[in-house]
């Protein structure tokens, strides 16, 4: 019997947390290797990818691929947890009403690179102990700031006319991006408090919302035997990286671990990564460029191997 292994899409249900999910999905499958791929807070909806078997192996790589979110903030109020899941610590009222060319021009200064303070309610561990765990002890702590990267944001729904004025936009960022904050810097660049009402992830990698199965659909297929049929093969979340065909005579040698040379067919960079497959369309191994020749091509080693039947 062939071991069960690949990417399954979830659609992560609120109320619910990623280890939640994963401890779901392992009893399921009754499969112990099971691992997601980015935390979500137990309020957030949306695509969580879970690598199951050996498709664990790229559960890193799909962490580090940019996210993107759909969140919705409300202007005039702030609660402790900078989401609707707090008590509000903040009213102002929103006065002048704003514009939406404000609303825009203000949006556009958070796209790029910026340091961001982790709020006090997450997991971000400081003294041993994490920041939720401090707040809930009603102790602020101090955080070091993060670079994080935004780099496209959307709006998709405005409504300034309210009392208290919401804003809907769809976010495009780095890994580490705590949205909530997000909403929170905005506001106060606006000049008022605000907090996080809502938020979806939208895409995860290569993942997007239409892909999704929820876990009773899994339980379904489980149940008929056709599990494997929801599931992405492993270098599905290794897209970020350029696909590249050996010859028929290196896949040996690639699969034994040995560098790979003279390899052409794109602008590449040395520290750049790349996914090796064979002329049948195997998927081999993920490699690195190391060295440049702009005439016989670029010689890579390998970062990970993947095996036959692993992939």
């Amino acid at each position: 019997m062939s071991i069960l292994s690949g990417i399954l899409p979830l659609y992560k249900p609120a109320g619910m947390t990623s280890h939640d999910c994963v401890m779901k999905v392992r009893r399921i499958t009754r499969m112990k290797r099971v691992g997601h791929t980015g935390t979500l807070d137990p309020g957030v909806t949306g695509v969580l990818p879970i690598c199951i078997g050996p498709a664990t192996k790229v559960a890193d790589y799909l962490h580090e691929v940019p996210k993107v979110y759909r969140a919705t903030m409300k202007i005039g109020t702030a609660t402790d947890t900078q989401d609707a899941s707090g008590v509000v610590v903040e009213r102002k009222s929103v006065e002048p009403p704003l514009t939406e060319a404000q609303v825009r021009a203000v949006l556009a200064r958070f796209i790029g690179e910026f340091e961001q303070v982790p709020p006090m309610y997450s997991a971000v561990k400081v003294g041993g102990k994490r920041l939720h765990e401090w707040a809930r002890q009603g102790k602020t702590v101090e955080r070091k700031p993060r670079r994080v990267t935004v780099y496209e944001m959307t709006i998709e729904n405005m409504a300034l006319e309210r009392e208290q004025p919401e804003v809907t936009f769809t976010v495009t960022c780095s890994k580490g991006t705590y949205i909530r904050t997000l909403c929170v810097d905005i506001g106060a660049a606006l000049g008022f408090p605000a907090h996080m009402t809502r938020l979806q992830r939208i895409k995860s990698g290569p993942f997007t919302l239409d892909e999704c199965v929820t876990l009773e659909q899994v339980e379904q297929a489980q149940a008929e035997g056709r599990l494997a049929e929801l599931l992405y093969s492993l270098d599905q979340g290794l897209t970020q990286y350029p696909a590249v065909t050996v010859p028929a005579g290196r896949v040996k040698a690639i699969l034994n671990g040995l560098n790979q040379r003279h390899l052409k067919g794109g602008n590449w960079q040395i520290g750049d990564r790349l996914r090796l497959y064979s002329p049948d369309g195997a998927f081999l191994a993920l490699h690195e460029v190391i060295d440049i020749d702009r005439e016989k091509g670029v010689e890579s080693k390998p970062v990970r191997v993947f095996p036959e039947g692993e992939a």
